[in-house]
């Protein structure tokens, strides 16, 4: 089996198929993971999506508190991350404790 590098992976490439523009840094579902949009990608074109590192994301209202190392959840309808799995997508861990009723929230993403 021939094996061929193509790219180091920290960033792919991605296709908006949406009806909307992605904006730079917006999370983006892609399939069990997700990718902060590294750029504008508007409708049709192919733009950058990173999938590794650690982010600064919203919290969901209401969360307890979150540990470090802690499973992390996207709540695409919340748009923010929150320690409930159900009906969400797996973002990371948190790269940092969140305490309960926190804004913000350091994810290292798809780990």
């Amino acid at each position: 089996m021939d094996t061929n590098y193509v790219q180091r992976g920290e960033a792919l490439d991605y296709v908006n198929s949406g009806a909307a523009q992605i904006e730079a840094g917006d999370i983006v579902v892609i399939g069990t993971k997700i990718g902060v949009a590294g750029c504008d990608i508007p409708v049709g074109v192919k733009g950058s999506l990173h999938v590794e590192g650690v982010f600064e994301f919203p919290e969901k209202s209401g969360e307890s508190t979150i540990d470090m190392g802690a499973a992390v959840y996207y709540d695409a309808t919340a748009g923010a991350i929150t320690a409930t799995s159900t009906s969400n997508t797996l973002a990371g861990y948190a790269a940092a404790p969140a305490e309960a009723g926190a804004e913000k929230i350091l994810v290292k993403i798809n780990a």
